[in-house]
């Protein structure tokens, strides 16, 4: 008789994974400080609380009153399955860290466009020689509320925004995580052109904060497809914070930081990726504009 069955080292095993993605994050939680540090301490308390087992159950799918009584070829289907929820929990985790680190790092900023309503854009040469751009605004909507149109209702974006052809939802990994593909529009004046990405996004919710974070993503099952060039986002993140006692305005801190593939100029994709931010933001505030007039 084979079953599936919850045993102290499964456990313990677990506990032991979710100590060492932790420890990784430890060293950087002394040289942040502000925003920055409290979203690595978010990011490393959602990471300890994997250790419960019944947490751990929660994320990677295991249905309450598990039956271990199951056939073989159920009992494989169900490890395959949580073993691959599981993976792209852990992809969400580590893209958010990763981009939060980018941001806690202060050093080597320019500003490249700053906006007369008081958005700023500011960029960074990684070490890869790779420019990442980060956006800071103040946008009039509530954490909520942009929390639901910007991962909640994500497959919705393309209503409000004209660059975007579509995005769907592949695989939905718990509340917390999503695997997703999204095409961009062909409009014009887009000087990248049409892109297709496949990613993870992975979001952590507390009252006066929302963080989203994303990667690029590979599967087997969903190659590039034809007639569109497959870009690469990096990890990326973004920060939603409820503005002072204000509850109804939020700041937003985007980190943009994409690998757009193809044959492109450098000095064209670094122009045209701070513009696009821009526009991103501008749809945004036209479509909270709308949701303020409806009430």
């Amino acid at each position: 008789m084979c079953c599936f069955a919850v045993t102290a080292i499964d456990r313990q095993h677990a506990a032991c994974c979710c100590k060492a993605l932790l420890w990784n994050l430890l060293p950087h939680l002394r040289n942040v400080a502000g925003l920055q540090r409290t979203a690595v301490a978010v990011i490393g308390q959602e990471i300890t609380h994997l250790q419960g087992w019944r947490c751990m159950q929660h994320l990677i799918g295991a249905p309450a009153g598990f039956n271990y009584t199951e056939d073989k070829s159920e009992a494989r289907t169900n490890v395959q399955s949580q073993g691959d929820r599981l993976f792209y929990v852990q992809q969400g985790h580590k893209a958010m860290r990763n981009a939060l680190r980018m941001l806690e790092d202060s050093e080597g900023w320019r500003v490249e466009i700053a906006e007369s309503n008081g958005d700023v854009i500011c960029s960074k040469v990684m070490p890869d020689a790779r420019k990442v751009f980060r956006l800071e605004a103040v946008l009039d909507g509530s954490v909520d509320e942009l929390y639901d149109l910007l991962f909640v209702r994500v497959e919705e974006m393309n209503l409000w925004n004209p660059s975007i052809q579509q995005i769907k939802i592949l695989k939905q990994v718990g509340p917390e995580t999503m695997v997703t593909h999204e095409v961009s529009a062909e409009t014009a004046g887009n000087l990248i052109g049409q892109r297709d990405f496949l990613s993870v996004r992975h979001s952590c919710k507390q009252e006066s904060r929302v963080y989203l974070g994303g990667v690029a993503i590979q599967l087997e099952s969903f190659p590039p497809q034809a007639g569109f060039v497959r870009a690469e986002d990096g990890p990326t993140c973004i920060i939603i914070q409820a503005l002072d006692k204000d509850t109804r305005k939020s700041r937003f801190t985007w980190l943009l930081n994409m690998d757009v593939k193809g044959w492109l100029p450098t000095s064209i994709v670094n122009q045209a990726l701070p513009r696009a931010q821009l526009d991103f933001t501008r749809h945004l505030r036209r479509r909270l504009a709308v949701s303020a007039t409806l009430g």
